[in-house]
C-alpha cells in the first residue's frame, strides 16, 4: 500500500463537506473503522482497543448504541509492539476517565500514520512538529497537549552518532567527505532524525541528505542507532530523548557510540484530536492529560510509573495550535534553504518557489494563530 505524504495529499473540504449532518458524519467514521481494522493499514500497524466501555450521548455514537473506539496514533519510537506496550496503561486509563474504548493504532513508520491521518482513520494521536503541523493546517485537528519530560527542558536535541573507533569518527571527517559515509536517517517527516540536522548542519554545508553520502538507510531511531552499533552504518541521525531511552534498552550498542553533534532545542510532541470532538469532549480530555500523575498516593505513583516508561515523560501541559509555531518556523525555513540550494531551470522558477513557500507559511501562521483552516 503506497503511502501518502500529508504535503501532497491533501484534499481539500468545502463548507458543504463541513457541515453535513451527524448522521453521515457516523457512517463515514464507521466506514474508516472498519477499513482501518479489516484492510487498510493492517500489515503496517498493531491495532488493540483497551477497555470497552459502553455508554450514550458521547461523539461517535450511533442511534444510541455503543461509542465507537477512540483511535489513538502513536509515533513510532522503537518498534511498533514496544510503542503499544508502552502507551497501553495510559490510554487504558483515558478510557476509563472519558467512558469509552480506546484503539491503539501503534506503526511501523512515519509515513504509515500519515496515511492514517490523510484517510480519517485516526482521531486522536501523539505526534512531533512537522506531523502535528500538517495534522492541524491540512486535515482539521487541533492541538490539546503538550509533553514534558523530567530533565525540566523545553524540548530535546538532534544528534549525530557515529562509533567510537573505526575510519570516520568526527563531524570534520563527515563534512568533509560525505559522500564516503553511510547514513541511517529519520523519514522526511521526523523534526529530529531528518528536518533539523538537514537544517542546522548539512545544507549550511552544502550537503543534501538524500544525495551526497554513499548510502541510505530510513527507519525509527532505534533502528538507526542500532545500524552505526552493528556497523551496518558510519552515522545516524538520533536525538537525546531517544537516545537515552537506547542507552537503557541496549547498554552494549550504546557503548559503541559517540555523538559529534547537536542541534538548537526542539520543541516536545503534542497530542492533537480531530476538531469534529466538540469543546465540552476536547476539555474532558485535556483535563484528563493535565492532571494525569499529579495526584498524591499510589495512584499517582502509579501513574508517573507509567509516563516514565514513556520516553522519561513527567506529565503534560494544557497546549494549543499556537505552539506549533516553532514547527511551522522550521518547515518554513528548511522549504526556502532548500529552494536556495538547489539547481533551478531559471531564476523565475525558483522564485516561484519561494513566493509558494511564503504563502504556505502565511497561510500555516494564520491557521495556527486561530484563523480559519
Amino acid at each position: 500500500m503506497q503511502a501518502l505524504s500529508l504535503r501532497n495529499a491533501f484534499r481539500s473540504r468545502s463548507g458543504h463537506d463541513r457541515s453535513r449532518g451527524a448522521v453521515a458524519a457516523v457512517l463515514r467514521r464507521a466506514a474508516a473503522w472498519i477499513l482501518w481494522l479489516g484492510l487498510g493499514l493492517a500489515p503496517a500497524a498493531f491495532a488493540q482497543t483497551l477497555a470497552p466501555a459502553p455508554t450514550t450521548g458521547a461523539p461517535g455514537l450511533a442511534g444510541g448504541g455503543a461509542a465507537m473506539p477512540l483511535r489513538f496514533g502513536i509515533l513510532p519510537l522503537g518498534g511498533a509492539a514496544e510503542s503499544r506496550s508502552d502507551w497501553e496503561p495510559l490510554l487504558a486509563d483515558l478510557s476509563r476517565a472519558i467512558g469509552r474504548p480506546v484503539a491503539i493504532l501503534s506503526v511501523t513508520s512515519y509515513e504509515a500514520l500519515e496515511q492514517a491521518i490523510v484517510h480519517d482513520q485516526v482521531d486522536m494521536a501523539f505526534l512531533s512538529g512537522k506531523m502535528a503541523l500538517d495534522a492541524v493546517t491540512l486535515y482539521h485537528m487541533t492541538v490539546l497537549a503538550q509533553v514534558t519530560r523530567h530533565d525540566g527542558l523545553p524540548g530535546y536535541r538532534s544528534i549525530l552518532l557515529t562509533r567510537k573507533t573505526g575510519s570516520f569518527t568526527s563531524l570534520q571527517d563527515l563534512l568533509a567527505q560525505p559522500q564516503n559515509w553511510r547514513l541511517a536517517r529519520g523519514e522526511s517527516a521526523s523534526v529530529s532524525g531528518f528536518i533539523v540536522p538537514q537544517l542546522q548542519l548539512f545544507l549550511p554545508n552544502h550537503i543534501e541528505m538524500e544525495t551526497r553520502f554513499r548510502s541510505e538507510l530510513v527507519g525509527t531511531h532505534q533502528t538507526t542507532a542500532l545500524a552505526v552499533a552493528n556497523g551496518e552504518a558510519d552515522v545516524a541521525t538520533n536525538n537525546t530523548a531517544d537516545f537515552e531511552r537506547f542507552q537503557l534498552q541496549f547498554p552494549a550498542e550504546a557503548d559503541r557510540l559517540q555523538v559529534i553533534w547537536e542541534s538548537e532545542l526542539i520543541p516536545h510532541a503534542q497530542i492533537v484530536i480531530r476538531q469534529e470532538y466538540g469543546p465540552a469532549f476536547q476539555k474532558q480530555v485535556q483535563d484528563f492529560l493535565i492532571g494525569y500523575a499529579k495526584a498524591k498516593g499510589p495512584r499517582g505513583d502509579a501513574e508517573r510509573a507509567t509516563l516514565k516508561s514513556l520516553q522519561n515523560l513527567a506529565g503534560f501541559l494544557p497546549a494549543d495550535n499556537s505552539s506549533l509555531m516553532p514547527a511551522a518556523k522550521l518547515s518554513y525555513q528548511l522549504a526556502r534553504q532548500s529552494a536556495m540550494t538547489a539547481q533551478w531551470v531559471n531564476e523565475a522558477a525558483r522564485q516561484a518557489r519561494l513566493q509558494r513557500i511564503e504563502t504556505t507559511y502565511a497561510e500555516q501562521t494564520k491557521v495556527l494563530r486561530g484563523g480559519t483552516q
